[in-house]
């Protein structure tokens, strides 16, 4: 007897009624051991295999990125990553497909010839990294440089926006590489910021970049004598 299967408690009525429950009680039994036979038959499929693994990104979440799988350019199924960069897409044909990773803000990712057996998901692993789309982001890029016009590296560096109603917030900070230079990645979103230059001892020194748009600014800064 099956362990979902449970034998009711029979009360016969004055019509003979125990008969009509009996009934009812044997055709309930047989719809459940239907479901049950071919839901294990489902389960036991072993002639589909699937794709697998982990995407990891440059900024942001790892949530949400589309997964597309194509056999040439037709799309034969597709998913999404989880809060962890993780995907799974099932019954797929053994063979060899393409996967397609896209994400707004983020660069395209593909991988080719993934060889798809029965049985189980090919695992992808998790080196798959999505990098800033750098079309679609504001850069501020600059040179700091010492008093002799020569690069000054190590110098402190900080972003301030500078809201409308004319205060300065800080929300970004980094020091000049050995060339003296760094870099900021922004919002394309029309706003004004303030780059600051703090060097170890001596004055500080600011300008501010106007951005408006998905495009490079660039800011040169050089520091006073002290």
């Amino acid at each position: 007897m099956h362990p979902l299967i449970a034998i009711p408690t029979l009360q016969r009525d004055r019509s003979g009624g125990i008969i009509d429950e009996m009934k009812k009680f044997t055709q309930l039994n047989i719809v459940i051991l239907v479901l049950l036979l071919a839901a294990g038959a489902f389960a036991q499929d072993k002639t589909k295999g699937g794709i697998k693994g982990k995407v990891r990104v440059e900024t942001g979440s790892p949530s949400g990125v589309t997964v597309i799988v194509r056999q040439g350019e037709r799309e034969v199924a597709q998913g999404l990553t989880d809060k962890n960069g993780e995907f799974v897409i099932s019954r797929l044909v053994p063979g060899r497909y393409g996967v397609t990773f896209r994400k707004p803000g983020l660069s395209v990712g593909t991988m080719e010839d993934v060889d798809v057996k029965a049985g189980k998901p090919r695992s992808l692993g998790d080196h798959l990294v999505l990098t800033i789309d750098e079309g679609s982001i504001a850069f501020i890029r600059g040179s700091v440089f010492a008093p002799d016009d020569r690069s000054a590296p190590g110098v402190r560096i900080e972003l301030a926006r500078i809201e409308t109603d004319g205060t300065v917030k800080k929300i970004d900070g980094r020091v000049t590489n050995e060339i003296g230079a760094f870099v900021f990645r922004l919002k394309p979103e029309a706003a004004k910021y303030r780059v600051t230059a703090k060097p170890g001892s001596g004055d500080a020194i600011s300008k501010d970049v106007e951005v408006d748009g998905a495009a490079i600014y660039r800011v040169a800064l050089s520091l006073k004598k002290q």
